[in-house]
């Protein structure tokens, strides 16, 4: 908790700056501060610090709902500059409490651009702080515990210290911090968009739209390409809130289950959407998990997760596939992870990371049963791993538990 402020860094001395007066400020929780160029809404900002090391992709990693109750440091120099757009959207709107980069957005340049991150920003009420050396701040990331933080944009560049530091001292810990109903749908839904035009496989267009197996997707945080590569697999794919019972999951007829990404401590879930799971499992329906859903599924056969010290969150994560002998570059964004010590033996590891070689992903050895830490449906990032949208499918047809009901 902070007690006073006990250091500040001055801005970069970048030619976009020199007319410009520093109006923000970003203040941790160790108390120190950087004095900064706003941008964005004009809004105060409070949430889990932590970094993103992508080069592209910003506006899909600003509105991932995992990203919820947290402040985005990029360490890439140049965001904004291709702009936004209407299709590159993860959900309806932003769960971020701000986004810190090195350089002030420029003007777009991009064909598809709608507008720029600066006004894009302010429709998302999300605020921006520049002129922050973002390395730096990255490597206080790494050498701290997980740490809060908090970014108010003033247009009079004044700023009530003391005021903006109770206001963080109150704001809880990810730890222990349940965001899975702050995310979630609230209603049913079905998804019937594919992927993207460059990303289509021709292994998935000829098999058309035909025999649609259907499954229920739990959302617990999903993304929109999430959803577009389990549509594209032809899947029909029916959302169900998180909280959705065993009986109305089972109504569908599910083929299959997904257990979406999301945001949040997973130990800290509702006991009721672990005693669904544990009922799912024991159907012997397939499940796939990704992400929290990953952890989900660990949690309620009997292993245990904790918090990261700063998280794995860019595009470039290299994981090493223990079935394949493979190594992968995978997208990932998560802070918490399953301990290998507390694995039951009926659960195998199939992916280990390259970087700290914590849990990347698991399988049951007798049941249909498959999670994974990262996001294979790269957005952003490598498409390395969408196979294993192939490998939920290959399962639903060998299983194809809706006929056998």
């Amino acid at each position: 908790m902070i007690n006073q402020i006990t250091k500040g860094y001055i801005p970069f001395n970048l030619k976009n700056f020199k007319t410009l007066e520093q109006n923000s400020v970003l203040i941790l929780e160790n108390g120190e501060f950087f004095l900064g160029y706003g941008f964005g809404a004009k809004t105060i900002g409070i949430g889990e610090l932590c970094f993103n090391t992508s080069m592209t992709g910003y506006q899909e990693i600003i509105t991932d709902p995992s990203y919820s109750k947290q402040i985005i440091n990029f360490t890439f120099p140049h965001i904004g500059n291709v702009g936004t757009n209407k299709e590159d959207f993860e959900s309806k709107k932003s769960y971020a409490c701000g986004i810190i980069t090195r350089l002030l957005p420029t003007n777009f340049s991009n064909w598809r651009s709608m507008s720029t991150l600066d006004s894009w920003l302010k429709k998302l009420n999300v605020p921006g702080i520049a002129g922050i050396d973002t390395r730096l701040l990255t490597k206080k990331i790494r050498k701290s515990e997980s740490t809060n933080a908090l970014i108010f944009h003033s247009n009079k560049g004044k700023f009530d210290f003391e005021k903006l530091i109770s206001k963080l001292n109150s704001h809880p810990s990810m730890k222990g911090l349940e965001l899975l109903s702050l995310v979630s749908t609230k209603k049913k839904y079905d998804w019937k968009e594919g992927i993207n035009l460059l990303l289509k496989n021709k292994k998935h267009e000829e098999r058309g739209k035909k025999d649609l197996k259907t499954i229920v997707a739990l959302d617990f945080g999903i993304k929109k390409n999430i959803l577009r590569n389990l549509y594209e697999r032809n899947l029909n794919v029916v959302v169900l809130p998180q909280n959705s019972d065993f009986n109305l999951i089972m109504s569908y007829k599910p083929s299959g289950i997904f257990l979406s990404n999301g945001p949040g401590d997973p130990s800290a879930t509702s006991k009721k959407i672990f005693e669904v799971l544990t009922k799912l499992i024991q159907v012997k329906i397939p499940i796939f998990g990704i992400c929290i859903g990953h952890q989900l599924i660990a949690l309620s056969l009997g292993a245990k997760t904790k918090k990261m010290k700063q998280g794995h969150r860019g595009a470039n994560h290299p994981v090493k596939n223990l079935v394949k002998n493979q190594v992968e570059i995978t997208s990932q964004n998560h802070g918490f992870y399953v301990e290998k010590e507390t694995l039951p033996k009926h659960l195998s590891i199939t992916h280990l990371s390259l970087f700290d070689n914590s849990i990347e992903g698991l399988s049951h050895k007798t049941l249909p049963v498959f999670s994974v830490q990262f996001h294979p449906e790269a957005s952003p990032g490598p498409t390395d791993s969408s196979y294993l949208f192939d490998k939920f499918y290959e399962l639903i047809l060998k299983y194809n538990y809706a006929k056998k009901n």
